[in-house]
């Protein structure tokens, strides 16, 4: 019996992708005019790819045992290159780190409000449906 569905999980690491894209673009947009600064990054299209990978699940030598999974929850950032917007070497391009952040925001908000529900629904069981 899990307490906790994976969809909880799920929720929990998206949030904190979603956090972590947070700081990188709010970081980029700081240091907009520093020069030679390259803009950090983080795919999600990784991350999704090396998920079953980083999953080591127990060994369980009763059905009856509960399953528990261990994840190494480091996300990998990468310097974005090959470009350069300013002619002091820096790459920050302003409008869309603007943009990313403003759809980040949304993605955030959508995401509580998902686990608002979740966690509704089961203070809803515990109280017996009252």
């Amino acid at each position: 019996m899990e307490i906790f569905s994976g969809n909880i999980n799920t929720l929990e690491r998206a949030l904190n992708y979603s956090s972590l894209k947070h700081k990188l673009t709010a970081q980029n947009i700081a240091n907009a005019d520093v020069p030679n600064y390259k803009a950090k990054g983080i795919s999600f299209k990784k991350e999704l790819a090396d998920a079953s990978a980083r999953t080591i699940h127990s060994y369980r030598s009763d059905p009856r045992h509960f399953d528990f999974q261990i994840e190494n929850r480091s996300f990998s950032i990468y310097n974005k290159k090959n470009m350069q917007y300013q002619h002091n070497g820096n790459n920050v391009d302003i409008d869309k780190e603007m943009t990313d952040l403003a759809s980040n925001q949304i993605y955030y908000n959508a995401l509580i409000e998902r686990l608002n529900g979740k966690f509704s629904t089961l203070q809803n069981v515990i109280k017996g449906g009252r």
